[in-house]
């Protein structure tokens, strides 16, 4: 059985502690712009009638839910997360919409996926793969489950190429969203995000990565000035 290293425990814990206002903070911090993103994100999804999508990092199901609505009835979806209390949240959420019956949770991490190799056609993971601490063990697993000619979609916080909106971008990352997010929530919750971003690897090193695990056809797509990215990649 997989075991979180004592910093991906950390995390889940961070999660856990800040799951009750997260869905809020998420639209406040983002001025919105994070539903979107998501939507785009969506859009690039690969599937047909019957088809299966994992969303891994699922949180309280936010993509999990899009692709509900912009997907056939047919489509079975499965949320997947390493934080029971974000999971419980999402059931909540999920219960409560028309898609109750389309969609599904499992507690588990990116890193040890708990389903069968080519299950699924195509997987998204939004804003999650920056907390995973194996990212290279992250992405294999996701390449196993995903069926051959199958799609991956990895929504990710980049960092902007205009030095001038970069400027603007890290001062409201590293001084302002703390802050803000300390009101409401844990300050070091939010101290962590923009830290967990700038550490992130470039677009060209997180794309050979992805290449390294088999992943083909990999495309980069900026968003809004290139605050975020959206990287896809096909398992032949």
């Amino acid at each position: 059985m997989f075991r979180l290293s004592d910093k991906g425990e950390k995390i889940q814990q961070m999660f856990g502690a800040i799951a009750p206002r997260y869905d809020f903070l998420n639209r406040l911090l983002s001025f919105g712009i994070d539903r979107r993103w998501r939507t785009k994100a969506v859009r690039l999804l690969k599937y047909q009638q019957g088809s299966r999508i994992l969303d891994v990092a699922t949180g309280t199901g936010d993509v999990a839910l899009e692709i509900a609505r912009s997907t056939p009835s047919s489509v079975q979806i499965t949320g997947a997360d390493f934080c029971r209390e974000m999971v419980e949240l999402g059931q909540v959420k999920v219960a409560a919409s028309p898609y109750a019956d389309r969609i599904e949770f499992r507690v588990a991490p990116c890193e040890d996926l708990p389903f069968p190799d080519n299950t699924f056609d195509s997987i998204t993971i939004a804003f999650g793969i920056r907390n995973v601490v194996d990212r290279r063990l992250g992405l294999a697993e996701m390449w196993r489950v995903l069926r051959p000619g199958g799609r991956m979609i990895i929504l990710e916080f980049s960092t902007p190429r205009s030095q001038l909106f970069r400027q603007i971008y890290h001062f409201y990352f590293r001084r302002v969203l703390p802050v803000i997010g300390g009101l409401f929530s844990r300050y070091n919750a939010y101290k962590y995000l923009p830290d967990s971003v700038l550490e992130f690897p470039s677009q060209n090193e997180f794309s050979t990565m992805m290449a390294d695990t088999g992943f083909r056809h990999i495309h980069i797509r900026d968003l809004t000035f290139g605050i975020a990215s959206i990287y896809t990649g096909e398992k032949e």
